[in-house]
C-alpha cells in the first residue's frame, strides 16, 4: 500500500507535423499509450491516425505498448491523437528492509540490472556526472542516497524551457545548469548510476494541479522522473522534488529517453514542421 488516494486521470495526446510537401510515405512508432501496472489500471486507451491507417500494436523489449503504422498514400499532415482512462494510486510506501549496499553491489543485481547500471546513450557516465556523484555523502544509505540525488539535482538545475534539445546528454545538462524534465531524470539517472544504484527513466505524464475539480480540463505535458531499485523500484521526481504518487501517470520505463520518445518515424518527402503536442488532463474522479 501508499500513501494518498486513488484518482481517474483522462488523458488526450495529439501530435501534429504539416509538410511543405506533400509525403508519399511515412513509417512510424508512437509510444503513448499508459501501462497497467502494480501502481495503475488503464481502463480504456486508444491511438488514431489522420490520415487513417491501420496501426499495429506490439510491447517492445522495455515493456512499453507501441504503436506502429505506415502511411503509403500522399498526404501533407499527419495527427496521432492518443486518448486514456487511466486508476492511479498514491505514493508507495518504502521498502519495509531497504536494501543495503552489500546488496546493491552483490553480484546477483549487479548482473540483473546491468542495462540499469551501465551508460545509456543520454546518459554517458561523463566527467562532470562522475564527479557530482562523488559530492554525495558516503555514510547515507542507498535509500536516502536516492533523496540526496534528487535534492543535488535541484541544486545544480534550472528549470527552463529551451536551454536544452531533445538530444542533451545529462553531462551537458549539468553543465549548462537548466533544462526541462528529461534533463533533471538523465542528470539523475547518472548520478544514480555511477553510485551503482539501479535506475530507470520513466515517462508519462504530470496532472499539475493537486486540486483539480472532477471534470476540469487542464492543459498539461508529457513528464519523466526516475525509478530506482533500493529492494524494490522507489520513484522520484527530481524535477520538482515532490512524492510521484496520484497525479503521475507512466507510459513506460527503459534506460533514457532514446528508449520512450513519444513518437519515431521516417518519411520521404517533406521538409516537416511540428504542429506542436497538446496534452489535456482531466481528473474524472
Amino acid at each position: 500500500m501508499g500513501t494518498g488516494m486513488t484518482w481517474r486521470i483522462g488523458i488526450r495526446h495529439v501530435t501534429g507535423y504539416q509538410y511543405e510537401r506533400p509525403v508519399t510515405s511515412s513509417y512510424n512508432e508512437a509510444r503513448i499509450t499508459p501501462i497497467s501496472n502494480d501502481r495503475q489500471l488503464v481502463m480504456e486507451s486508444e491511438v488514431e491516425v489522420s490520415p487513417s491507417t491501420a496501426v499495429y500494436r506490439y510491447w517492445d523489449w522495455w515493456g512499453t505498448l507501441v504503436h506502429s503504422f505506415d502511411l503509403h498514400e500522399p498526404h501533407d499532415e499527419l495527427v496521432i491523437t492518443g486518448t486514456s482512462i487511466v486508476e492511479t494510486s498514491g505514493h508507495p510506501d518504502p521498502p519495509e528492509a531497504p536494501a543495503t549496499w552489500a546488496d546493491i553491489t552483490g553480484a546477483e543485481v549487479r548482473d540483473r540490472y546491468s542495462e540499469l547500471l551501465s551508460p545509456s546513450r543520454y546518459v554517458p557516465l561523463a566527467d562532470g556526472v562522475l564527479e557530482a556523484a562523488g559530492a554525495l555523502d558516503d555514510s547515507l544509505d542507498p535509500l536516502d542516497t536516492c533523496a540526496a540525488v534528487v535534492e543535488l539535482v535541484r541544486e545544480r538545475m534550472r528549470y527552463e524551457r529551451g536551454a536544452t534539445t531533445v538530444s542533451t546528454t545529462a553531462a551537458d545538462a549539468l553543465r549548462i545548469g537548466s533544462g526541462v524534465c528529461q534533463d533533471f531524470t538523465h542528470v539523475a539517472l547518472g548520478l544514480l548510476r555511477a553510485r551503482g544504484i539501479p535506475a530507470r527513466y520513466v515517462s508519462g505524464y504530470l496532472h499539475p494541479s493537486s486540486r483539480a475539480e472532477p471534470g476540469e480540463v487542464i492543459a498539461g505535458q508529457s513528464h519523466a522522473w526516475v525509478e530506482a531499485w533500493v529492494g524494490e523500484w522507489m520513484p522520484f521526481d527530481a524535477t520538482n522534488g515532490s512524492p510521484v504518487g496520484e497525479r503521475h501517470v507512466v507510459v513506460g520505463r527503459a534506460r533514457d529517453y532514446s528508449d520512450l520518445a513519444p513518437l519515431n518515424g521516417i518519411f520521404h518527402g517533406g521538409p516537416a514542421k511540428a504542429l506542436g503536442v497538446s496534452v489535456e488532463l482531466t481528473r474524472l474522479s
